[in-house]
């Protein structure tokens, strides 16, 4: 990931919206309690609890590029879940994948379908960053693929 403070802070909000989606999905806590969770309890917190003097601060995160990330995949479910459907394989389908990798997925598609500030190279590869932390190489490599087949049509 980026070492360029304003782009590690969207990094780290893409980790922290993955996450969030996850959380989402596993327990249907609503998106606003979801939102206000995160901003209260896992954004910015420090990593070891135990000191509160010698904990290390968490990068910095763009809670509004967080926020847009987690509304816009939610509120756009539908459209990002038929768009990511379309580039799997045959006989493959979202509930095949893992549900960390389908938030990944969810999150990257969103991006390159809403977020036309965002250059879809650096996108794909954001993600393919997010991927790397919860999987093997082959995952980030089917990240980098499915997005890129979307990205070549979204963004054409």
């Amino acid at each position: 990931m980026n070492t360029n403070p304003k782009s590690q802070a969207r990094s780290t909000a893409r980790l922290a919206a993955v996450q969030a989606l996850y959380q989402h999905q596993m327990e249907g806590t609503k998106v606003d309690e979801l939102l206000v969770e995160f901003h209260r309890h896992r954004l910015g917190e420090r990593l070891d609890d135990e000191d509160s003097n010698g904990g290390e601060q968490l990068a910095a995160v763009e809670v509004d590029f967080f926020n847009d990330l987690v509304r816009g995949v939610d509120a756009r479910r539908d459209e990002i879940d038929a768009a990511v459907t379309a580039k799997l394989s045959d006989g493959w389908t979202l509930t095949r994948l893992d549900k960390t990798m389908v938030q990944i997925l969810r999150a990257g598609a969103y991006e390159l379908i809403a977020r036309a500030d965002v250059p879809a190279a650096a996108a794909i590869n954001e993600y393919v960053e997010v991927a790397k932390a919860f999987f093997d190489d082959r995952e980030a490599k089917f990240v980098n693929g499915i997005l890129d087949a979307l990205a070549k049509e979204v963004r054409s």
